[in-house]
């Protein structure tokens, strides 16, 4: 199987998420409150459905085993990128119509809470993989083949448009290592983050299953992410 129609193959084989109101207004809580019990549907509760192991080396990583950047994976002729920003931006201008961005606003940037000007070859703006490419090599990617790693590396459920210099403070870090420093966005962060490692059947570590029932234990209504919609 190849190509972009391989692709959006893959991205439906491994669908899983059937609910979901990502936006949930729990996530203003941030995640450093009284744990609720896990309510059935919730990202709480899926939390308890991930794969404990340790961290398999990063050896053999390198970000072209995920395929190429931004490849158009649902035959709309734009590349993923630009399919993030349409998303995520506000007040969007175009360069040739309707695909390549040109500029527009992230308003209270996931990350930060600030508002952050995109300018295309300036930008300010980084399209984040929640669970980064490295991350999920450590935890199961090594041995999926190229198309599930495509996928992957190109699936709106996983990225996110944020902030720059807050995306490369996060590195490959997870949910144990890093979280966004605005507080408000946490639980819907560790909810994506849930979500993700569920639906591809990657792993945590013992360390990043604490930290996520710690942080949506503030949220424990709040439903995974679907697919398709805001961020």
């Amino acid at each position: 199987m190849r190509g972009s129609a391989a692709v959006l193959a893959v991205l439906l084989a491994v669908g899983g998420c059937k609910a979901g109101d990502q936006d949930g207004k729990a996530g203003e809580q941030g995640g450093g409150g009284t744990s609720g019990p896990a309510v059935s549907g919730s990202a709480l509760s899926a939390v308890a459905s991930l794969t404990v192991k340790g961290r398999a080396p990063k050896t053999g990583y390198e970000r072209d085993e995920f395929g190429s950047s931004w490849v158009d994976t649902d035959d709309n002729g734009c590349g993923t990128r630009d399919d993030i920003l349409k998303r995520d931006l506000k007040d969007v201008k175009f360069r040739d119509g309707h695909c390549l961005v040109a500029s527009g606003t992230l308003t209270d940037d996931p990350y930060t809470g600030r508002d952050v000007r995109f300018v295309r070859g300036r930008s300010k703006v980084d399209i984040d993989h929640v669970v980064a490419l490295s991350d999920a090599w450590q935890k199961g990617a090594l041995k999926w083949d190229r198309d599930k790693r495509l996928a992957f590396a190109n699936d709106p459920l996983n990225l996110i448009a944020v902030d720059a210099s807050a995306n490369r403070r996060k590195g490959d870090g997870d949910a144990a290592t890093w979280l966004p420093p605005n507080t408000a966005y946490r639980c819907d962060y560790v909810a994506r983050q849930v979500a993700v490692k569920k639906v591809y059947g990657l792993w945590v570590t013992g360390a990043e299953k604490a930290a996520m029932r710690r942080v949506l234990g503030s949220c424990p209504t709040l439903k995974l992410p679907a697919r398709t919609g805001g961020r």
